[in-house]
């Protein structure tokens, strides 16, 4: 790969003086072999229980498969909302990561491909309406059936994922070109995209919310359900992202880039992406609550009753209370190793979000001996997905090379 040289009026980057860096400057460290190499270790151990698990029960895998795979799709979706959001805005505070959200968003094919199980297989086993026999005894079921039915459900998720990796291709190539060219437009052309394709990408997320979700207790609905989705993407998003930024801080050459200043910044987004979730879900609650209608409480009945009602605790206290204390202290979010803790335990947190969100809808059928096959499905999909991710972070140097706002967020305080 040809690129261009990068300079800057200063003649320095990341401290360094008298320097014109290139691609080779930032070339990414062969840790990241190593991140793979355990990724598809877990991810072969995870296939092969689960395949297990498969045999013992097709609906529990194909429950778990839907809660791991929307989880892994999270990280990849709110990764592109963030990406357009630093092209949008023009900040320099993504600059140093823009290169992890776009190897992120260069691993939403391997996610629709990975969405066949489900979509080929498992609709009968995880959604009711896709049950000819449920639907013929449901009256609801049958007003809904326009909408919801497997030919509709199937073509709108291919639809969700082909305008998702039209907008990565979109980014990526402009991307590399900048790389390549420095070509001034390039970061105009960038922001034509990411406007109207975060417009796109929120209403696409809110209709995905809708099916892959909500439509698993099609008897409830919620306006704000879109809303929550959307903000648990950009949380997983961001807290990925501090836990690779962490890892690739300690190496050679990001070492010589990254900053406290640098976490301070993501610490913050991280802090207002909780608080922005935490306000979708309590005003959902509240105004379900408040409205004490039959055919609206009892998507909460389910979840806070017959032991769930720790989950739900789990979730307000580990979820929200914890991190929000965490996050308010300045000092926390300058340390690196302290914000990552915190991220870490937000990413397991968004697991069992998802999982409190799915399992309790299917009452009688619950089976507390297979839940283990929840975890199995995260680790399978998860180590493929992180495999990917790592793969695709090292066909890139680790910043984007002519990008503008280079100059000012890698040039030490």
């Amino acid at each position: 790969m040809s690129v261009s040289p990068l300079r800057h009026p200063a003649g320095r980057l990341a401290g360094v003086p008298g320097r014109h860096c290139s691609a080779a400057d930032f070339a990414p460290p062969p840790a990241l072999d190593r991140i793979q190499r355990l990724a598809v270790t877990a991810g072969g151990v995870g296939v092969i229980v689960l395949a297990f698990g498969a045999f013992l029960s097709p609906t529990y895998f194909f429950r778990s498969y839907l809660v791991a795979w929307v989880y892994c799709v999270g990280i990849a979706f709110g990764c592109l909302a963030l990406l357009m959001l630093q092209h949008l805005t023009g900040g320099g505070w993504a600059v140093v990561v823009r290169r992890q959200l776009e190897a992120a968003t260069r691993t939403i094919p391997l996610l629709a491909v990975l969405s066949l199980p489900l979509l080929g297989w498992g609709l009968p086993h995880v959604y009711s309406w896709a049950n000819p026999a449920n639907v013929r005894a449901d009256r609801v079921l049958q007003a809904k059936a326009a909408y919801l039915n497997p030919g509709f459900f199937i073509a709108r998720t291919l639809l969700y994922l082909a305008i998702a990796i039209i907008l990565s291709v979109l980014l990526n190539r402009l991307s590399l070109a900048q790389d390549r060219t420095a070509n001034p437009e390039l970061p105009r052309r960038m922001r034509m995209v990411s406007g109207p394709g975060l417009v796109v990408f929120c209403l696409m997320v809110t209709f995905a919310a809708v099916d892959w979700l909500m439509s698993i207790e099609p008897h409830w609905s919620s306006t704000m359900y879109g809303f929550y989705l959307i903000a648990s993407q950009a949380l997983s998003a961001v807290t990925f992202t501090i836990i690779i930024a962490l890892f690739l801080s300690r190496r050679e050459p990001m070492s010589r880039v990254f900053e406290a200043k640098h976490f301070h910044d993501y610490g913050k987004l991280f802090l207002a992406f909780n608080m922005l979730w935490t306000y979708f879900c309590f005003s959902q609650f509240l105004i379900t609550w408040a409205g004490n209608l039959p055919e609206e409480i009892f998507w909460y009945r389910h979840r806070i009753t017959g032991g769930w009602g720790w989950v739900a605790m789990a979730v307000v206290v580990f979820h929200f209370m914890l991190p929000f204390s965490l996050l308010l202290s300045r000092d926390l979010k300058r340390r690196p190793q302290w914000l990552a803790a915190v991220a870490s335990l937000m990413l397991a947190m968004r697991f069992v979000d998802l999982f409190w969100q799915a399992e309790p809808a299917y009452g009688a059928d619950r089976r507390i001996e297979l839940y283990w096959m929840y975890p199995a499905a995260l680790l399978a999909l998860g180590g493929i997905w992180l495999w990917a991710f790592a793969d695709q972070l090292k066909k890139r140097p680790l910043l984007p090379i002519n990008d503008p706002e280079l100059d000012k967020v890698t040039v030490h305080e």
